[in-house]
């Protein structure tokens, strides 16, 4: 599951790779695993991943969902670090405010002292509903300037890159499951989590197979990968 979220291939790509490999799976059976496996993978990593700092970068970005456009609301920090994202059908203040909402019920949020934004007009309205809400430190300060944006706007690439091997998804909880997976295993890729490194592909996957409470066999990896998910709840063994 890991490769598709961090890796530009399609499902039937994967099962041709895993063929390979002597793994016999269909790209069916793969894209069920995803849409199964990926949202529980986010809530499950949220424990391990250190604070955020107080300078976010807001922007949105779109993916094709069923031929249409929707809007992805992406946040990072000044360091690059990945903070939350919403997938909305619309582009509005109401839509800005329930990622804001979202981002900032995180554990590892915490509230910003700035938040730079572009020029939409929606960002302003939404920060101050949520000051007036109490859900936002009312002296966060609001910086709409699109050229320090760039941080987040550079790191809407790891997203496209993903996502247009697919050309798209075929429905909004489809899209809103495969980008909750793309994004945790952004985080991953990123170093975001607490001793393990980005780029540390053998510690990256037993991490997620104890998350998994998966007996992890350093043999099966990656010389042979062997398919644990229908053993995801288990107990670990000894």
């Amino acid at each position: 599951m890991p490769w598709y979220l961090m890796f530009p291939i399609t499902y039937r790509d994967l099962e041709m790779m895993l063929a390979d490999r002597g793994v016999d799976v269909a790209h069916t059976t793969l894209f069920r695993w995803i849409q199964s496996y990926a949202p529980e993978l986010k809530e499950r990593i949220r424990p391990h991943l250190p604070p955020s700092n107080g300078s976010w970068r807001v922007d949105e970005t779109y993916v094709r969902v069923k031929g249409c456009c929707m809007y992805l609301y992406r946040a990072v920090d000044s360091r690059g670090q990945t903070i939350d994202f919403l997938l909305s059908a619309k582009r509005d203040a109401e839509a800005a405010k329930r990622f804001f909402r979202k981002a900032l019920g995180q554990p590892h949020t915490v509230n910003p002292r700035t938040i730079t934004v572009d020029k939409n007009p929606a960002y302003p309205c939404a920060i101050e509903r949520l000051k007036k809400d109490g859900k936002l430190w009312r002296f966060s300060r609001l910086r709409q300037c699109k050229f320090l944006n760039n941080i987040v706007e550079q790191d809407h690439r790891r997203v496209k890159r993903l996502v247009r091997p697919g050309l798209g998804f075929g429905g909004f909880h489809t899209a809103r499951r495969t980008l909750a997976g793309y994004e945790v295993m952004a985080r991953v890729r990123k170093g975001q989590l607490r001793r393990i490194d980005g780029r540390d592909m053998r510690a990256q996957a037993i991490f997620i197979a104890e998350l998994f409470q998966v007996a992890a066999r350093s043999a099966c990896y990656p010389g042979q990968l062997r398919l644990a998910a229908s053993s995801a709840t288990q107990p670990r063994a000894a």
